[in-house]
Formats: C-alpha cells, structure tokens, sequence
C-alpha cells in the first residue's frame, strides 16, 4: 500500500467518522501553499484568501507559474509525488491524471458532510472541472474559475459611419458583432492593413502558439463548428472518421485562411499575452481569448470604457460550439496538510466569497452568482461569460492528456502557420498519433 493511498483513505476516513469541519482536526495554524497560473485571476484571488486567512488564523502561500509553462511544472510537481503544493487550481484536462494517477483527493465525503452539492454549479463546469470519469458523480475538484474562449473587438472602430458605409457597399451587412465564423472571417479581411487614425491595424490575434497548448485552444473553436468530434459516441476512443471528417478538414482550412488573410505580420506564436499585447496597444480589430481577460480590457485607459466589445465564438455551419478554460481547485493528495486545505476549500464554496471572487474579476462558477438577476448588467462582458459558457467543449481530459496535445500542437501548427501538407494530411496523421496512444493505454 502506497503513502499516497494511506493519505487519501485517512482523509477519507476521517471525514466519513463524522467530521463537520476540516478545523475540527486541524485547530492549529497552517502554512498552505496553494498553486495556479500566474495570470490576472490569480491576484485576485491572494487578494481574495485575505479574509480565509483572517478567519481561519491559516497563513496562505502561493506558487504562481507562467501559462507557457505551468503545465510541464505542475505535472511534474504531481507526478513526483512532491509536497510543494497543498492546493492545486489545475487544468481542466488535468482532472483525469489527477484522478487516477492518485495526485487528488477525492472529494465526495467531504462534500457530502460539509453540505457542499454540485448541482449548485454551472453544470458545464462540474463536468469539465470536476467529475472523473466525465459524467459519474466521482469529484476530485470544485469548480474555482468558469473561463472559456471568446472574443473582443473595438467597438469604437466598428461604429465609424465611414468604416460602416464602406463594409455595407462590399459585403452587404451592418458591420456588427458576426454571427458566423465566416463572417469573422470577413471582418478580419476587412481590417486587415487598413489605416486607422495614421496607424496601419490588422484584423485579429488569434492562437497559434506550438510549444504548450496555444494553437490547439485555438482552433477547436473552428473544428468544433464545422462537425469535428473526438471520438465516436457509439465506439469510445474510435476516432478516425471524427476527428477526420469532411466538416473537420473544412473548420481547419478555415481557420488557416483566417490566420493567413486576417492576422498580423509575425504573429506565428501568439496565445494569451501577445493577443492582449496586440489588442490593446491597438493592432488589431478583434482577439481571440479566454474570458478572464476581459475585466483587465475594460480597465485599460487605451481600449477600455466603453471602446470594446464582446461576443461568444460565432457559430459554423455544424453548430455553435467554444473551447472551455478554467480550472477547478483540488488537494493535492501529497500534501501533509490536507486538513487545513479542505477548509480553504470549504471557505471558497460559501456564496458570499463566490460573490465577492467575481467582484475581484473572478470567474464564479456558482449558480448562485450567475444566475443572480443583476448578473447580466453588472459587467459589460457578463451576459457574453454566460452565453460563451452554455456553449462549451474541451479537450481530452485523459490521464494521456499530454500525449494527446503533444501531436495536435504540432500537426496543427505545421498546417496552419507553416503551411505543410493539407488539411486532410494533418487530420489524418492525427488519428494515427491518438489511435496510438490510445492503443497504448489499452483503450483499444
């Protein structure tokens, strides 16, 4: 029997003997460590642990990582079984490593007698954050921060009576929010190199980064529009057919020409800081991004106050479909604190901290929040967060999860940017790396 076994299973156990709180095993103050990307979200939440720490006597410490590298981090810090982290705000696609892999506490005991329910969550997020395997009520997470990709455009520049006139003669429609990735498309040709106020402007920063994961939380939200499927729903992990299919090809064709028609000069390696970058020292019309980004546009005295707007990923002629982000907090089953950890966990699921975490410019992924009838009005971004996230997809959240992003990141990224092959090559080779992979597993 392995520590990490006695570890969960004491946690476990302790919990089921009738334990109410984590503080009643744990009166002590605690130094915790919580880990997560080093990214905006992030210091609002040290921000918002002030009030845990003052509550609980606890002291919170936090490790923030880069995006471009957090994954290689963490998942190395998890897969040495290291006691760096206490908590774990991991990646959506890390819940199934997470889980079977033993790195994460399971958490259904403790919910159970802290009154904590999932039904009390966006369900989008529960099953992307949470759940292992997806769709059984086996939680190893709660739902931390509801994110998803969206977009964002200059309204400012999309209101000019010229710009308007002249989008009108060519293409026959007000130049407006697009209602279809074609029309994006469009909208990106249409701004591209075109003088705005003596500045040369591009249409939009999109993702294309090659060496974490940039380029795949790119173009799913086009492969996903046109009929892309991971796998077959009648035959699990079966994915030629699916993931090559007619529509696939066509959403990856697509989004190459946008990328080559409607982007900026050198922008082959661009994910969420570039596209910021660009966006708001006004290169571009329109980015490509995660959600989070939005409350940091709104406070930019460049783009902000009332010059941008936003908008869900456009719907494809096989649906309307975004690639989700966020994350789900976790205790790390390494971890020799865990008692003080659950109550974090605990602490952060009361609606009070949910309100006040996205008045911070957090991502609530409570019910509760979301659906408050002030929601909608309380942000300029807030009624497209909720619609952006009632139409999400992810990535394979495998225990294989890097083998499997490994070879999308490059065949798409060879056909997209380096312009190698064909649509249907990239795809094709693709179904023979997963196939592997999933060979290997013995899923197949």
């Amino acid at each position: 029997m392995t520590k990490r076994f006695l570890t969960t299973t004491a946690v476990s156990a302790a919990i089921a003997a009738g334990l109410s709180t984590p503080a009643a095993a744990d009166n002590h103050a605690t130094d915790l460590t919580l880990c997560w990307a080093a990214w905006d979200p992030a210091n609002a939440l040290v921000e918002l642990s002030r009030d845990f720490e003052e509550q609980s006597g606890h002291t919170m410490n936090f490790e923030f990582v880069p995006w471009t590298s957090f994954a290689d981090r963490m998942l190395n810090e998890l897969n040495s079984g290291g006691q760096l982290c206490d908590l774990m705000i991991g990646d959506s696609q890390w819940i199934g490593g997470g889980a079977e892999n033993g790195h994460y506490v399971k958490l259904n005991d403790f919910f159970d007698a802290n009154s904590i329910d999932m039904g009390d969550f966006i369900p989008a997020t529960v099953t992307g954050y949470a759940e292992w395997p997806k769709n059984t009520p086996n939680y190893y997470a709660l739902p931390a921060f509801g994110d998803v990709v969206g977009w964002t455009y200059r309204k400012d520049w999309f209101e000019r009576p010229d710009l308007q006139a002249e989008f009108m003669d060519k293409y026959g429609r007000e130049l407006g929010v697009p209602n279809s990735l074609e029309e994006l498309t469009e909208i990106a040709q249409f701004f591209q190199g075109r003088d705005i106020d003596g500045t040369d402007v591009y249409g939009a920063a999109i993702y294309t980064e090659r060496g974490s994961e940039g380029i795949t939380m790119g173009v799913t939200n086009w492969l996903y529009n046109y009929g892309f499927e991971y796998e077959n729903p009648e035959q699990p992990y079966s994915v030629d057919g699916f993931v090559n299919s007619e529509g696939a090809v066509a959403g990856l064709e697509a989004y190459r020409e946008l990328y080559e028609t409607g982007t900026p000069p050198g922008a082959s390696n661009w994910y969420m800081g570039e596209n910021i970058d660009a966006y708001r020292s006004g290169q571009v019309a329109m980015q490509m991004n995660f959600a989070f980004i939005w409350p940091g546009v709104e406070a930019d005295e460049n783009v902000g106050g009332g010059k941008s707007g936003y908008f869900p990923n456009p719907a494809g002629p096989a649906g309307q479909f975004a690639q989700l982000g966020g994350q789900g907090i976790s205790v790390v089953a390494y971890s020799e604190k865990q008692d003080a950890a659950l109550e974090y966990i605990q602490w952060f699921a009361q609606p009070e901290v949910q309100s006040r975490w996205w008045e911070l410019g957090g991502y609530s992924a409570l019910s509760a929040v979301v659906e408050d009838p002030g929601f909608a009005s309380s942000q300029p971004y807030a009624q497209t967060f909720l619609d952006s996230m009632a139409i999400v997809k992810d990535f394979w959240a495998e225990p294989a999860y890097a083998d499997l992003l490994i070879p999308m990141q490059e065949r798409m990224h060879n056909y997209i940017v380096a312009g190698d092959g064909t649509a249907q090559d990239a795809l094709d080779g693709l179904v023979r790396d997963w196939t592997e992979v999933f060979e290997d597993e013995g899923k197949l």
